[in-house]
Parts: structure tokens; sequence; C-alpha cells
């Protein structure tokens, strides 16, 4: 009778876990060659999905949904059957995750900014691989650049791939500024500065990006 009911008990525990949502964070990119998508579908979209409003950023004829709750699957399915004429990338799993609360125990800001950048890699299958080692073994061989992170209270950073596309987002306190708190990942601590040398070998920016620029960052659509 007990071992039935530790068995009863196991099913529910197993149960509940199977339906809590799901709590990886994505990014879904809408590319729209056509120029007939607009900020105003895309709320409406997220509006009708329960997503929040918030979630949603555009850079030029590109617009990314980043959330962390529901299933990126359906979500870019709907998309896709919604507006055929869009480009979907899916984004998931982040290849980097710096997360600041892990990183020091400090208890993380209580309201963050998302700042959303993208670029490409360069097309050099064998560049590629050094640049993904490079981040994989960061944190061992290159601690000062957490430790700028962290001077500089960047609450999460994660890179995504998708081919040769790369996501950044970066997590800062809200009510502050990218611009504000970058210079801080350097102060004192210039293996910053050779980090990013040598990661400029590695990157490019997108087919549509300005002449020069790699990184491009995306706006917050929502008022």
């Amino acid at each position: 009778m007990f071992r039935n009911y530790l068995i009863y008990i196991g099913l529910l525990l197993l149960f509940a876990c199977s339906n809590k949502p799901n709590k990886t964070p994505f990014l879904i990119e809408m590319v729209d060659t056509d120029y007939r998508f607009s900020t105003e579908a895309l709320l409406k979209f997220c509006h009708n999905n329960e997503i929040e409003p918030a979630s949603a950023y555009q850079w030029q004829n590109h617009w990314v949904i980043y959330n962390s709750t529901g299933n990126v699957k359906i979500f870019s399915e709907k998309i896709q059957k919604q507006f055929p004429h869009l480009i979907v990338h899916v984004y998931e799993t982040p290849f980097y995750d710096f997360n600041r609360e892990k990183m020091t125990g400090s208890k993380p800001a209580k309201e963050w900014t998302n700042i959303i950048m993208t670029a490409n890699l360069v097309a050099d299958t064998t560049l590629q691989h050094q640049y993904l080692e490079y981040h994989r073994t960061q944190f061992e061989k290159w601690p000062e650049i957490s430790k700028g992170f962290c001077n500089a209270d960047f609450q999460q950073l994660l890179v995504f791939r998708n081919e040769r596309q790369l996501m950044l987002v970066i997590s800062i306190p809200k009510g502050k500024t990218l611009d504000e708190l970058n210079p801080k990942t350097t102060e004192n601590n210039p293996r910053v500065d050779e980090w990013n040398k040598i990661m400029c070998k590695y990157q490019e920016g997108i087919e549509d990006a300005p002449k020069g620029t790699t990184w491009v960052m995306f706006k917050a659509t929502a008022p």
C-alpha cells in the first residue's frame, strides 16, 4: 500500500514537472524581403498568442521575438503559416551563457532591459569552430571577460547561432544604458580589449548591414 502511494506521488510530480512552462530563452527572427510586414502585425501576433509586447524588437526589415515561455516550434510554425512571405529563423539553446547571479551569488536586478544585436560569423568553417571553442573555454581560460561583465553589472549575456548568424542578448538593469555600462567591462581589465580584438576576425555584418558595421542593434517595438 505504501509502495503504491509512493508511485502515485512520483507520477504526480513527473506530470507536474512535464507541464511546467519552458523557461529556456529563445529567439525567432522574421525577415520581410517584400516590406509588407509591420510592427503592428507583430504586436497583434504577440497579443493573440499571449506573448508579452516587450518581447518584440525590430531592425529595418528584421523583427525578433525574444521570449522564455512557450514552445518556440509552435510559435515559429504559427508565424510561418500566418505570414508565409516571411523568412523565419529560430535560435534555440544559447551556446554561450553568462549569468551574473550564478557567477557571483549576488541578487539579480529586479527588472531587466534586454539589448539584442546580430552579426554573422565569417564564411570559414575553421574560423567558426575556433570562435565556438573560444566561447566554450572562456570561463576557464579568459576569466577576465566574465569579471568585466560583472563589473558592468550585466545580468546575463547569451549568444545564439543559426548557421552563420549570431544573436547576442545582453541583459542590464532597467534604467541603465549599454553606453553607460559597457566601458566598465574594460576598466583596469586589458584582457577584455585583447578578447575583443581577437573576436573581430571571426565576425562580420549580416548581408544588409551598413558597410563597415559588424553588430546591428534591434529596438524594442513596444511603447
